[in-house]
């Protein structure tokens, strides 16, 4: 009997967490955008002006962007940031401009 009470509060604690998620996907999504094109931007500048290693250019990531995640492309000079199943965005060094976002698709 309690394993059957605990099943059903786990799965109307996901399907309440679910529906708090749905309505407010708008908001999530463009926190994530500004956070990713942040985090693309700050890393691409860290990483190909300053000469850091993309390890080290992780350090300066804001407080509650710890689910942005970086990757690079040396060959590119390019630093993508990732926020899971969200979004991502990537920031290019382009000469005479520094790190450059590339265009967002809406």
């Amino acid at each position: 009997m309690a394993g059957r009470a605990a099943f059903w509060i786990i799965g109307l604690a996901l399907v309440g967490i679910a529906i708090a998620v749905w309505s407010n996907r708008t908001a999530i999504g463009g926190y994530a955008d500004v956070g990713t094109s942040y985090a693309a931007r700050v890393a691409c500048s860290c990483r190909f002006v300053a000469g850091r290693t993309l390890e080290d250019c992780r350090k300066d990531k804001l407080a509650g962007m710890e689910l942005v995640s970086l990757s690079d492309d040396p060959e590119g000079k390019s630093v993508t940031a990732s926020f899971p199943l969200v979004t991502s965005n990537t920031a290019t060094l382009r000469d005479g401009y520094g790190c450059v976002l590339e265009p967002w698709e809406s």
